[in-house]
C-alpha cells in the first residue's frame, strides 16, 4: 500500500459540539500533525473549532456547515474544505443523532430522522471522500457505529439508532472490500457509554457508575479513548487492517 502522505488532511463530521467526541477528536489529530476539515450542521460553530485548532496546533484547518443527511450538502461540503486543505487521505464520519423514543412510539418522521444522519449521512460524506482517495490511490475511512448496535440497545437511545449503528457496520464492510484494492482501508469504531452530550448531557456521578457497572472497566469512557481509537484507525500503523470494528467500550461487548 502507498504510504501515507506528510501533508495529508482528515475530514471529521459531526465535530461542532463542544462536549462531542468529533470536536475532540479532531483537536487529538491536529496535535498529531493533521490538517483538519470539519462538517457540522453548525456551521459557524465548525468554522470557530477549526480556527482555535489551527492556532493551537499549526495546521491547518477548515470548518463548513451542512446536513450530511443532504447529499448535495455533504457533497459541497467536501468539495469546499478539499479546495482549502492539503490532499484528503482520511475520513472520521461522527456525526449522529441519538432517539430515546420507545420503539411502539417510533413515528415515520422519527425513523427517517434518525436512519437520515447516522447512516444516510454516513455513506453521502463518504462516497464523496472515497472518490478522492481512490483518485491518489491512498486512503482511511472511519465509520461511527455503537455497542447499541452490538447489544440491541441497552444504552440511552433505542431501535432506530441501533438499526442505523447496525448499517454502518454492514456498509463499512462493504467499502473495505470494494477499496481495498485501491488503497484504502475502512474501519468502524465501536464506543460504548461515553461521556457525551449524545448521552442525554451532563451525566451526574451516580448515573456514570450505574453504566459503568455493565463493562469490565470501572468507569464509562471518555472522548480520548474513541479519538485514539481514530487515530490508529487513520494512521500509518494500520495499513493491514481492514473490515473491522474496534470496540472501545470498556469490555460491556464481548465477542
Amino acid at each position: 500500500m502507498t504510504g501515507l502522505p506528510a501533508e495529508r488532511t482528515v475530514i471529521l463530521t459531526g465535530a461542532g459540539s463542544p462536549r462531542g467526541i468529533g470536536r475532540y477528536a479532531a483537536d487529538h489529530l491536529a496535535a498529531a500533525g493533521w490538517h483538519v476539515g470539519l462538517i457540522d450542521i453548525d456551521g459557524d460553530a465548525a468554522a470557530a473549532t477549526a480556527a482555535g485548532i489551527a492556532e493551537r496546533h499549526g495546521v491547518r484547518a477548515a470548518g463548513v456547515g451542512a446536513d450530511v443527511a443532504d447529499r448535495e450538502a455533504a457533497v459541497a461540503a467536501v468539495d469546499a474544505l478539499e479546495q482549502q486543505l492539503p490532499q484528503l487521505v482520511a475520513l472520521v464520519a461522527f456525526a449522529g443523532v441519538a432517539s430515546p423514543v420507545p420503539y411502539l412510539d417510533v413515528d415515520e418522521q422519527e425513523w427517517r430522522r434518525v436512519v437520515a444522519v447516522n447512516l444516510d449521512g454516513t455513506h453521502w460524506v463518504t462516497q464523496r471522500v472515497a472518490r478522492s482517495l481512490v483518485a491518489h490511490g491512498v486512503g482511511r475511512i472511519v465509520g461511527i457505529s455503537s455497542v447499541s448496535a452490538q447489544r440491541g440497545g441497552g444504552t440511552y437511545s433505542k431501535t432506530p439508532y441501533s438499526a442505523a449503528k447496525a448499517g454502518i457496520q454492514g456498509f463499512i464492510r462493504s467499502v473495505a472490500r470494494e477499496l481495498g484494492p485501491h488503497g484504502i482501508t475502512a474501519n468502524v469504531i465501536a464506543p460504548g457509554p461515553i461521556d457525551t452530550d449524545i448521552m442525554g448531557g451532563t451525566l451526574s456521578p451516580e448515573r456514570k457508575a450505574a453504566m459503568a457497572a455493565d463493562g469490565v472497566v470501572a468507569r464509562i469512557g471518555t472522548p480520548h479513548d474513541v479519538a485514539a481509537a481514530a487515530a490508529y484507525l487513520i494512521g500509518p500503523d494500520s495499513g493491514f487492517v481492514t473490515g473491522q470494528t474496534l470496540n472501545v467500550d470498556g469490555g460491556l461487548y464481548m465477542h
